[in-house]
Parts: structure tokens; C-alpha cells; sequence
């Protein structure tokens, strides 16, 4: 087995790549800057209605559970049109999947945020 010293530097360098990965989502994914559009909204509306300490970990794992599926959705696309770029109904089956992780995470932070800040917006108007 070639296994390589641990080395701190190495693992420095592959924060940079997770990162350069975030910025190339949002760079090249329209969707994931609506996402980002929508957790902003989120914490400007958690601020404001001073929402509490398990609200705002509702948002923040929400925010996460949509940002890693669109993530593992744009990186299963990737991969399955650079291994198959004509049309293959296994991997149009396969992208759909990946789109619907994205879709049920949205729904659900949707939910989330409906039952965190409607209350609050109400009571305030």
C-alpha cells in the first residue's frame, strides 16, 4: 500500500480546492445563486425578527442541506456528461435523481422557513 506522510500543508491546500469548488458553483450554476439569494434572505430575516439560538440552527442546517445537494447534483452532471456525452436514458435517469435531492432540500428549508418566520411576520404585522 503507498500511503503518504501526513502533511499539513497538503490538507491546507485541499481547503483551497473545496473552496475554489464554491466559488465554481456559483459561478457557473445559476440555480445555486438563487439558493444563495434565498439564504441571504433567510439570515436578513433571522436578524430581524430575531429569531432564537434552535431557529437559527434549523436555517444554518438548512442553508447546508441545500448547498450540498446542489453541490453533489452539479458534480453527478459533471461526471455523467463528461462519461457519456450523448444522450443515455440511464444518465438522463441519473440527473433527474440528483435534481430532485436539490428540489427536496429546497422544499424542505422551504417548509422550515415558513414555520420559523411566518409566525413572527404575523404577529409583527
Amino acid at each position: 500500500m503507498n500511503r503518504k506522510k501526513f502533511s499539513l500543508r497538503a490538507r491546507l491546500r485541499s481547503f483551497r480546492y473545496a473552496f475554489a469548488g464554491l466559488i465554481s458553483l456559483v459561478k457557473h450554476e445559476h440555480n445555486s445563486r438563487i439558493h444563495l439569494l434565498a439564504a441571504a434572505l433567510a439570515i436578513i430575516c433571522g436578524v430581524v425578527l430575531n429569531i432564537d439560538t434552535l431557529e437559527w440552527l434549523v436555517v444554518i442546517i438548512v442553508i447546508g442541506l441545500v448547498f450540498i445537494a446542489e453541490l453533489i447534483n452539479s458534480s453527478v452532471e459533471n461526471l455523467a456528461d463528461a462519461l457519456m456525452p450523448g444522450y443515455d436514458e440511464r444518465i438522463r435517469l441519473t440527473k433527474d435523481y440528483a435534481a430532485a435531492a436539490v428540489l427536496v432540500s429546497a422544499i424542505i428549508a422551504l417548509i422550515a422557513g415558513i414555520v420559523i418566520f411566518l409566525p413572527k411576520l404575523l404577529a409583527r404585522f
